[in-house]
């Protein structure tokens, strides 16, 4: 069964290939020029194969792991096929290197799949194949799959990573992790979280230990109140301040520290995260991004989540605990009162969907931002109730990462919300073939309508003769 799933996966794989070849030469016959942020990425990157290392367009505020990266697979490539010329790290050329990350990234997904699957692996072989196919083709991720961005570099290095992780090869994820962040500085905090999930399980550990010592029920769930989180408190304090716990702990985590310490001297040196223009890349505290990444999650985790039994759990929630999802409303009031941040690029930016997704959702009504609260808390709950399968430690390390991610980024861009979204759909209960198959048919309709705008939909802005085109 094994050298069977094998072979599909393979065959898969293939197809994948193929299939975005030719998605990517129908974009680049229609975008032959540089297009939005490539036109940053695509002369660097040149410069590169060059052998101009020394000059830095101070637009970019990322570091050059994707420069370096292509460098290193194209020029191999061009010298075995005995290339010159204007083909050698043209626009084209550097793309396709998306592609190699896209493939991988299909492949690291399958075994991130059967890693966190385990208990499963009985079952049937399709729904592993189709669940990482249907997170390959996740949509904001496949369309970067065909400009040079760094979204798809990025995603590689972390899934990457994480799976080094979960294998227990902290030296590897550490060095892996290091070149995420060098492909994106805010990638740091998926570092974090791998070494959180290590202490996650550190934690889960010493709970059970500590509850079988103490022949109490301290392994059973903790209870969602006030008593329940001073017994965790008072328990991560107890774990923390213990000299054996904490010396066995970095005897493990010390390469994530060490990544972790390169990276404040890298902050310190620099002066800041951002490279380059830092004007347009401001961090503060947008508190309801984290609402806004929740009700994405929401929407795209529908057809592998959404059932009448979640529904009549959050209603049965809501009449045990109204109180508390009263207090939830009213702090999400108040936090979209006191913490919301417009970026000027969402309100002039017309090629982008969030620009109309702000315009018609969020901003259609001055109470329209306040009435959409019922729902950020519906999205929240629905987040967690479909991780309960997973340990208290390890939903924390989660969400104190998906806050650092989200919250401290005043542009609302669909693309910082990749790696939450792919961590948190990997760590649901494997879904069932049917809504495998409609998570996959939601995924390759909203591709289509996404590719088909952005290459039959070209618009013109009033005084520029520029093509200018939608995208995520």
């Amino acid at each position: 069964m094994e050298r069977f799933e094998g072979y599909v996966f393979t065959a898969l794989c293939s197809t994948n290939l193929l299939v975005s070849c030719l998605l990517l030469s129908t974009v680049t016959r229609e975008q032959r020029e540089p297009y939005m942020d490539e036109v940053f990425h695509v002369p660097q990157a040149q410069k590169y194969c060059q052998g101009r290392f020394n000059e830095w367009d101070p637009m970019i505020t990322t570091l050059p792991g994707l420069y370096l990266v292509s460098v290193g697979v194209i020029k191999p490539l061009v010298w075995l096929a005995g290339l010159r010329g204007g083909v050698v790290c043209s626009t084209a050329m550097l793309r396709f290197v998306n592609l190699l990350f896209n493939g991988g990234n299909l492949y690291l997904l399958y075994l991130l799949t059967c890693k966190l699957h385990l208990r499963e692996k009985s079952k049937s072989a399709s729904r592993r194949v189709l669940s990482a196919l249907s997170l390959s083709t996740f949509p904001v991720l496949y369309f970067f799959n065909f400009l040079y961005y760094t979204d798809a570099g990025s995603t590689f290095f972390i899934l990457f990573a994480y799976l080094m992780t979960l294998y227990g090869c902290h030296k590897a994820s550490a060095l892996l992790g290091v070149c995420a962040v060098l492909f994106r500085q805010t990638n740091v905090v998926w570092v974090a979280f791998c070494a959180g999930t290590l202490l996650a399980g550190q934690l889960d550990e010493a709970w059970r230990t500590d509850g079988a010592k103490k022949r109490d029920e301290r392994a059973s769930p903790v209870p969602l109140s006030l008593a329940g989180a001073r017994r965790v408190t008072r328990f991560l304090l107890d774990f923390l301040v213990s000299r054996p716990r904490a010396k066995a702990l970095l005897l493990v985590a010390w390469p994530y520290a060490a990544a972790g310490a390169g990276f404040l001297a890298f902050v310190a040196l620099n002066g800041g995260i951002v490279v380059g223009d830092r004007s347009s890349h401001e961090a503060c505290l947008n508190a309801p991004q984290l609402f806004y990444f929740l009700s994405f999650a929401l929407v795209f985790s529908l057809p592998a989540t959404l059932c009448r039994h979640r529904l009549l759990r959050f209603l049965q929630a809501l009449r045990r605990k109204p109180l508390l999802f009263l207090l939830l409303a009213a702090a999400g009031l108040l936090l979209v009162w006191n913490f919301t941040h417009v970026h000027k690029y969402l309100l002039a930016d017309n090629r982008h969907y969030t620009f109309y997704a702000w315009q018609r959702v969020v901003e259609r009504h001055p109470l329209a931002r306040y009435l959409l609260v019922p729902a950020y808390v519906f999205a929240g709950w629905h987040f967690l109730d479909a991780l309960r399968s997973r340990s208290l430690f390890w939903t924390l390390a989660l969400l104190v990462c998906v806050l650092a991610a989200t919250v401290p980024q005043r542009l609302l861009e669909f693309r910082y919300f990749i790696v939450p979204y792919l961590v948190f759909r990997l760590h649901m209960p494997l879904p069932s073939l049917p809504r495998l198959l409609l998570e996959l048919a939601l995924h390759a309709a909203v591709n289509a309508a996404t590719l088909y705008l952005f290459l039959a939909r070209p618009f013109l802005w009033p005084g520029s003769e520029d093509t200018q085109r939608f995208m995520w």
